[in-house]
Parts: structure tokens; sequence; C-alpha cells
């Protein structure tokens, strides 16, 4: 590797480098603050040396990685959504019954790199090499605290992973089969001539390869494990599938297609959105069923990704900043909802478990005015209210649709945010009605327990992204300078 390539690549190396350093200082003195402290320094150093690696890109690393202004905004989204988790996780497993909290931190490090490497990938041997990196680390921490709730859906995770991943490498060693090459530059050029021409191996290999990473996407129809792993798994690891796991297979997915004109083919086109349609009503309606939660986030997540498949369908340069703008407004609503129930947590750790039943959140802005606050903001986001960042992210897709003509995908969208809102306003009903009486009566004003120990890592972590919700939904060029600067290189 030349001067060049090593920094160009120094934020995967560093995030490399930065488990390869937990690792040891868990070895030689096993410390859970020690441990979130270290790895809150490598996540903030890999961070900060994307603005070291910007001048040098674009840079082809070993044929496998492309470092590019996209690779290098994906990587910042990636590596700033696993700090908060991390920040998030610390003072989550603090209160909870865990002997081995410490390595909770090395598995995030490694699936954080792995995450990385999905975003700068330009092979299938790194993207398959890094969706497995990611994807192992989750095996571990979705069932991480033992329970028998945790312990089943790591256990759906890891089937459903695994043949997800077994379709996968099909799909590629029929595409290398067939066109020689594993190289996404070749493979998209090459690839569409065999579309069009209907080969039958290469069909079938698409058809492989969508079924994997639509189950990495969790859209319809290959949603069905979402609920029951963000449910089970603790409130910080949802986040981080939620956002960043779900972000760096997008940002690989988006990679490929923009070499590909996807509106050659109307069939493709017909595929790709009935998937989105089918994610937007599938989210939304199972949504409004739901008195947990996380499951009511988790159906919303469905629904968003099938937003976010507008904005990929569209044409032209908006196309790549619409997704690019709400994966970040995405990454900060989710990370924030999840961040709520994570810090909530420590008021009923000892009776209940995590704040997830409905139920639990009635009288909350009584409790705790500040918590109830923000959590009403994420919400508002993500039904895409004004002011917030949620709100400009959803204009974006639909100015991308507008622009290429997508009234059925616009209309869908339309009706599902209306649905959307339902639920969402019924989450923050509950939180500012008072309680029940033994009359079957709300009371004016909800009991007061004792206040909501808020640890200090989670408050500011929320304190934080309640400030860029906002800032980017009052004032957007911001955030809109940064992504066009890294993203020109796929318009």
């Amino acid at each position: 590797m030349s001067y060049a390539e090593i920094l160009s690549a120094l934020p995967l190396i560093l995030a490399a480098a930065s488990s390869v350093a937990v690792m040891l200082v868990i070895a030689f003195y096993r410390n859970h603050g020690v441990a979130a402290l270290a790895t809150l320094a490598g996540l903030g150093v890999s961070f900060t040396s994307i603005f070291v690696a910007a001048p040098y890109a674009p840079e082809n690393v070993t044929g496998l990685l492309v470092i590019d202004g996209y690779a290098l905004f994906f990587m910042g989204l990636i590596f700033a959504g696993s700090f908060v988790v991390a920040m998030l996780a610390h003072g989550y497993l603090k209160i909870k019954p865990c002997a081995e909290r410490e390595e909770f931190y090395l598995l995030l490090l490694l699936s954080a790199t792995g995450a990385g490497v999905l975003a700068a990938s330009a092979h299938f041997a790194s993207f398959f090499l890094g969706l497995e990196t990611m994807s192992v680390s989750l095996y571990a921490l979705i069932p991480y605290l033992k329970s028998e709730r945790a312990v089943e859906a790591g256990v759906k995770y890891l089937v459903l992973a695994a043949a997800s991943s077994a379709f996968l490498l099909f799909g590629m060693a029929l595409i290398y089969a067939r066109l020689g090459t594993m190289g996404f530059s070749d493979i998209a050029s090459a690839g569409m001539r065999a579309y069009m021409g209907k080969d039958p191996v290469f069909l079938g290999a698409l058809a492989l390869i969508a079924a994997g990473v639509g189950f990495k996407l969790a859209v319809a129809p290959f949603h069905m494990w979402t609920p029951d792993v963000y449910e089970g798994a603790p409130a910080p690891v949802s986040a981080y599938v939620a956002t960043v796991s779900k972000g760096a297979v997008f940002a690989l997915f988006l990679r490929y297609f923009a070499r590909v004109d996807i509106h050659q083919s109307g069939s493709l086109m017909l595929a790709v959105a009935v998937i989105s349609i089918g994610s937007m009503f599938i989210g939304n309606l199972l949504a409004l069923l739901q008195d947990n939660v996380k499951r009511i986030l988790a159906y919303s997540s469905i629904a968003h990704l099938g937003y976010l498949l507008v904005a990929f369908l569209a044409a032209g340069a908006l196309r790549v900043t619409a997704v690019a703008y709400y994966l970040a407004s995405y990454f900060i609503t989710m990370l924030g909802a999840f961040g709520v129930i994570s810090v909530l947590t420590a008021e009923s750790a000892g009776e209940k478990g995590e704040m997830e039943d409905l139920e639990d959140y009635r009288g909350l802005a009584a409790r705790h005015p500040a918590v109830a606050a923000v959590f009403s903001a994420m919400l508002f986001s993500l039904a895409g209210i004004p002011l917030t960042a949620g709100f400009i992210g959803k204009f974006y897709v639909i100015a991308a649709g507008a622009g290429s003509a997508l009234w059925t995908l616009l209309i869908a969208l339309a009706v599902n945010s209306a649905i959307g809102l339902f639920y969402y306003v019924r989450v923050i009903v509950k939180m500012y009605s008072g309680a029940e009486t033994p009359g079957g009566l709300q009371a004016a004003v909800a009991p007061s327990p004792a206040k909501v120990a808020i640890p200090i890592g989670g408050g500011l972590a929320l304190a934080g992204l309640t400030l860029g919700l906002v800032w980017f939904g009052i004032y957007p060029p911001s955030l809109l300078y940064i992504i066009r600067s890294a993203v020109h290189s796929l318009m």
C-alpha cells in the first residue's frame, strides 16, 4: 500500500486498532468505565481521522475499497452513531445484572469497523467480509443480557442472518461464474447487459442477492425478524441495529446502483417500487396494533426504509443527496428514540426491566419533563413535522420523487405519513396523560414518583441528538453543504 492509500484508509485502520486496544485493556484491567472510555476514545479518533483522510480521497485501496467523499461521509455517520450507542450503553449496562460488561464495547467496535468497510466496499470480497464482521458481532450483542427473551431474539437473528448470508454467497458465486469478475464497476456494466439479455443465471443471482440485502435492510417481505429482535435486544443494541447496521448496507446498495441506470429496466423498477409500498403499509399498519414502544419503533423503521426507497428510485443528482440527508436525520431520530428507552430503564431496573410498554410512559411528562420533551421531538421528527431534521429529510425524498414523476409512490408516502402520525402522537399523548384513578377516570396530574436517574453519558447523548435534530431542521444548509461535497462523485 502506498502512503496515500494508508492515509485514506486511516479511519478504518484506527477503528480496527481500537478494537485490539480495547481487547488488551480488558485483558489487563477489567473495568467497565475504563473499557467505555477507551471505546469512546477509539471511535472519536476514528471519526477525527476522516478529516485527515479527506484530502487524499478519492483513492482505490487494494482494489477492494474505494475511499471517496461518499465513503467518508457514511463512515462519519457510522462512527458517530456507534459513539452515541457506547454512551447510552454505559449507563444502561451499569444497572443491568450482567457479569461481563466490558466485552460489549469490543463487539461494538468490531461491528462498527465492519460497517465502515461496507460503506467503502467496491468488491464482493470486501462486501462480504465487512457484512460478516458487522453481523457476527451482532450475534453476540443482541442476546448480551442472556435473558430468555434476549436469547430468543439472538437465535432468531443468528438463524435468519446466516440464511441470508448463504443467499448472498450463492448469488455472488453465480455472478462470478457468469461475468468472471467481482468488482462493482465491472459488474455494473456487464451485469446490466446480462440483465437486459434476460440471462437466467444472472437473474437468479440477482434474486438471491436481493433477498440477502432485503433481510439486512428489513424491508417487506423480509421484515418479520425486526420487531422480535428489537424487542428482545438491549435498547442500545436495538438503536445500533436500526441505524448503523441498516445505514451501512444501504450506503453500499446505493453505491452499486449509482453506477447502474435502474430506469432502463421497467421490471426492476416495479419490483423495488412494490417493496417500497409494501414496506410503508406493512410497517405503519402493524405499528398501529402495538402496545410495546420498541415494537412500534421496529415497525416504524420498516416504513422508513420504504420511504427511503422512493428517493432511491428517483433519477438525477437529487437522489443521492436525498438519501444521504434522510439517513442522517433517521440516525439522529432513531438513536434519540431508543436512547430515551435506554436512560429511562434506570427508573425500573430492579422491578420490570426496560421501559418499553406503552403504559410505562403514562405521566412521564410529570415525572421527567425534559425526557418527555426529547422523546416528543424524536417522534415528531419521525413523523416529519416541520422544524425537525426528519421533516427536511422527508421533504428531499418527496422532491426527488416528484422530479422523477413517481406519483404512485408519493401518494403512498403521503397516506402512510398520515398513518404514522397517529401512532407517534399516541405515544406522546400517553406521556402527557395523567394516571388512571380507581374509578377509571384520569387524574389531572400524574403521580410523582422518584425522578428518573439519568446517566451522565446518556443525558449528554440525548442533549446532543436533540440539538442536532433541531439545528438540521431549522438550518439544513449546514448539513447539505457537507453532503453535496461528499457525494458529488456519485451524482
